[in-house]
């Protein structure tokens, strides 16, 4: 993984991009308006983002880890509802 920080761009980025060797996660998608300075004579008008890179195994590993706890999650959830009903019934 490689974070990349604060990065600005005139175009909207995806939220997520996937070529052959990366997955690149855009987050936290903010437009910005800047006036111009004394020293430039445009100012910017475009998006900051955070912007993180992974390898494909890495960005896998990742996905997998968070539907394994949604899994427990759903499992918890389902075995609080049982005893619920058990104590409605």
């Amino acid at each position: 993984m490689k974070q990349y920080g604060k990065v600005r761009s005139v175009q909207q980025p995806d939220p997520k991009v996937i070529d052959d060797f990366s997955v690149w996660v855009a987050e936290n998608i903010v437009p910005v308006t800047e006036e111009p300075t004394g020293e430039e004579e445009t100012g910017f008008t475009g998006y900051e983002y955070d912007l993180t890179q992974y390898t494909k195994d890495e960005y896998i590993s990742m996905v997998d880890e968070k539907n394994a706890s949604l899994e427990t999650q759903v499992t918890d959830t389902q075995l609080a509802l049982c005893e619920v009903y058990e104590l409605l019934g």
